[in-house]
Order: structure tokens, then sequence, then C-alpha cells
């Protein structure tokens, strides 16, 4: 066998060509399984293509299995798959393909391995090892696939300009395995993307959003939307993003390049976690900058409330990506709203209750909001951002005094809104709102202790001044 492989791996392995050569088929490991066994890289998903009926394989080779997996097959595809002890093993005859203009929807027909690997997105993509009697292991590269493995080279099987043409997502694909392995996009390759880039509009989002998650999955995601954002692919989808770009001057005072800057936060967030929608918050932090953005003569460029318009922009652009409408989204926009509210923090007369109030909103998201407060710090001065760090830590000090004194973090009043209606016998209604809302202001501004009785108190205080009276 050209690849290593576990003693698990190999027996599995071997009962598949045992059953092949039964079924008089030929069959050969294919694509990403082979491309990260020689790059010493864990993958547990198994493509396996053959040159007849790849369903009924799946079926002959589930049967075969002590376990006798569940194959889930698609017809129309030619597609099967089972999930048997770690690994997705998925079947699939040996196919040509060709394009309509119109779509990346392929028109099959059966073929052979050599046309299956021509079909393939990337060199790296196309090595195959046979599972056949005759050449059991042997690597099949007819495209030097495992040339540019070693160089670290992505690069087409056929003309680059016909791959991207027939199927666009390739674009994206390319770009994400670049960003994941460390790969370069090979000149010609690279430059076909620019060329076709207006062809990923026949893709669907959701394929576009999914490649472009794992992008920002990546260790160094920046990698990625600089690719994208050079080649032209990314304005294609993703136009606010790319608004951001660039640095106007006006009296010889400029503004720092907030696109490069955002990219720079996502890399700062990715090194400190590893959640997809934290490093969704660092993209959209700064969204709404050029919305926001004016020139003050004697001061300077100011870009005054953009964290409020990121908030709103955020659900705008998750239903544009067709990212989820849903908890996540509000969670972005959440950080988006409060990541400059930590920086204030840092200055020496801030009160308790503006503490306080941090507490209150960011509520369980504090921690991530500070890890995005910390990532938003890019400054080439050292001293600078040793300064700003420094503060921070100021300020998460500070933040736990106020929170063990007064336990306003994920707090509710300790008056609600239907004890009030009950206390004054009021349907819901504004009065309601402006009472529970007086109380909970009250005690964030530390005028009232956290209380019930303290509360109670206010409460009957603030309804008396609005001439309600207590049932």
């Amino acid at each position: 066998m050209d690849i290593s492989c576990t003693k698990e791996e190999s027996n599995l392995f071997e009962r598949i060509s045992n059953v092949a050569a039964e079924l008089k088929v030929s069959c050969y490991i294919i694509g990403g399984f082979v491309r990260d066994k020689l790059l010493n890289r864990p993958d547990k998903d198994i493509d396996i293509v053959c040159t007849g009926d790849g369903i009924a394989l799946a079926h002959a080779v589930a049967a075969s299995l002590p376990s006798r997996p569940t194959v889930n097959f698609f017809k129309n595809f030619g597609t099967a798959q089972f999930k048997y002890r770690d690994f997705d093993v998925e079947f699939v005859g040996a196919r040509k393909e060709s394009y309509q203009n119109h779509s990346r929807k392929p028109e099959v027909s059966e073929g052979t391995i050599e046309d299956d690997q021509k079909r393939r997105d990337y060199t790296v993509n196309t090595l195959a090892i046979s599972l056949n009697k005759a050449n059991y292991g042997k690597l099949i590269d007819p495209f030097n696939g495992i040339d540019d493995l070693n160089n670290k080279i992505l690069r087409t099987p056929l003309d680059p300009d016909l791959t991207f043409s027939d199927d666009p997502l390739r674009m994206m694909r390319g770009i994400r395995f670049a960003t994941q392995l460390g790969f370069s996009l090979e000149k010609e390759t690279y430059e076909a993307i620019s060329r076709n880039k207006e062809r990923i509009k026949i893709v669907s989002q959701e394929r576009i959003t999914d490649e472009l998650n794992k992008i920002i999955l990546a260790p160094v995601p920046s990698i990625g939307f600089d690719l994208l954002f050079r080649s032209g692919l990314l304005k294609e989808f993703f136009p606010q993003l790319t608004d951001l770009s660039g640095v106007e001057i006006v009296e010889g005072k400029g503004h720092k390049d907030n696109f490069y800057h955002t990219l720079q936060v996502l890399d700062n967030v990715a090194a400190r976690s590893s959640d997809l929608w934290l490093r969704w918050a660092a993209i959209l932090h700064d969204i709404a900058k050029p919305a926001t953005k004016k020139f003050e003569e004697g001061h300077g460029w100011t870009f005054h409330g953009h964290e409020v318009v990121g908030e709103k922009m955020t659900p705008r652009i998750f239903r544009q990506l067709r990212l989820p409408q849903n908890e996540k989204m509000k969670y972005v926009a959440k950080l988006v709203a409060l990541h400059l509210r930590p920086i204030s923090l840092s200055k020496e007369d801030i009160t308790d209750s503006a503490m306080r109030r941090l507490l209150f909103d960011a509520g369980d998201d504090l921690e991530d909001l500070m890890i995005l407060c910390e990532s938003d710090v890019t400054s080439k001065n050292k001293f600078k951002v040793k300064r700003y760090l420094e503060n921070f830590e100021l300020v998460k000090q500070r933040l736990k005094i106020v929170e063990e004194s007064d336990r306003i973090r994920n707090w509710q009043p300790p008056i609600s809104g239907e004890e009030i209606m009950q206390l004054f016998n009021l349907p819901p209604s504004r009065d309601v709102g402006i009472l529970k809302t007086s109380v909970r202001e009250a005690i964030l501004d530390g005028i009232i202790p956290n209380t019930y009785d303290a509360a109670h108190e206010y409460l009957l205080q603030k309804a008396a001044e609005l001439g309600i009276k207590p049932v």
C-alpha cells in the first residue's frame, strides 16, 4: 500500500477489495482521504470509486461486514454511503461529466478511473489507490498530483477556466484548501478564479457559505479572505466586507484600512477561540464603518455609532449569506453592538454603574466580548498594544469585583412585570414597562441596593409620581 493505514483501515480496504473482485468490478480509494493520508492529516471520510455500479458495491460490502451497516443511497446520483465504526464510506461509479453553461449540475455517463480523475477539482484530489488484486495498494497519479502535494501547490487537472466555469464552487474549494492546508494556488489557476468570479452566481448561497465557514474555522482564516478579496470573488457574494477596504486621506489625515484590520482581528480571535460565531463577530464588528464614516475638520475621521448600525446590519447579512436566523445571529449582533464598551471602561473615571450595565448587557457572553475587544487591538505600536492589554486586565479585575459584590450578571430585577400588574391592578401596558424599567435602572445606577425591599419601596415612589396607586 502506497499510503500508511491503520489496521482497521487495512481490514476495511481488504474487504472492499475482496467484494469488488467477486462482483468483477475495479475499485479505488480516491480524493481527500488519499491526500490527507499522504499529508499525515486525520480523515474519516473515505471515497471509493468503481468501474460499475457503486450502489451495488456499497450494498455488497455492507452485507459482508459484521455490523451490517445501513446503506443510504441516491439512485439519481449513483452514490451510496454507510457509516462503519468511525468511518463514513461513500461509493460511486466512475463517470464522465459534461456541463451546461447555466448550471453546475453535470450530465453524467459511465466512465473509467481516468475519466473520473479528470473531472476532479485539483490534482492533489485526483490521487487514487488501487484496491484491485493485480496492483493492490498502487498509487494512480496521471496528473502528477504527488508532486503538487509535495510542493504544496493547488492546480486544476484540466484547463482551469473550463474547470471553474463548469463548477464555480471549485473556486471556493481551492481557496478553502489553500487556507486549511497552507498551500499556494498555482498562478494560472488563481488568475482563472478572477476571470470566472461572476460564475459563482449560479451556485447556491448555502454551498458558498458552507465553504466560507470552513475558511473561517481554519487556523489563520485571513489567508482565505485575502485570496477571496484579491481575486474579486468575495465582492460577488459579500460586498459589505469588501466595502471596508481602502484608505481615504483628507487634509493629510487618513484612517486605517478597515478590511485588513478586520482580518487581523479575525486572526487574533482565531488564536484565542475556535468558536465559529465569535469569529463571525470579529468579521462584522466594524462592518458599518463605511456607512458611518465622516471627516471632521480639525479632528479627522470618525465612525460614530458604527456599533449600533452594525448591530442592525447583522440580521440582514445573515439572511443574505443564508446563515442561521436564530440565537447565533442574536449573539453575533450583540457582540457587534457591545464591542466598544470594554474599551471605554478602561478610563480611570468610569463608575461602578457602567460596570454593572456591561455585566447586565453582556451576561454569559462577557468572556467572548472581552476576547473580541482584546483582539481588536491591532496597532503596530508595541507600547500602545501593551498599554491597552494592561488596561483590559484592570477592567477584568474590576468587573470581577463588581460582579462579586452586586451579582448583576444574568440578573433579573427582584420585581417582575407580573407582580407590578397585580400590585397596581394594571393590564399589560406602557405603564408596567415604565415601572419595571425604573426599578432596573435604579439598581444598575446604584441608587438602590439589589434587594426586594428596596426595589418595592422605590417602585411605590415611582408609581406615586405617575399617579398610579396600589390596590
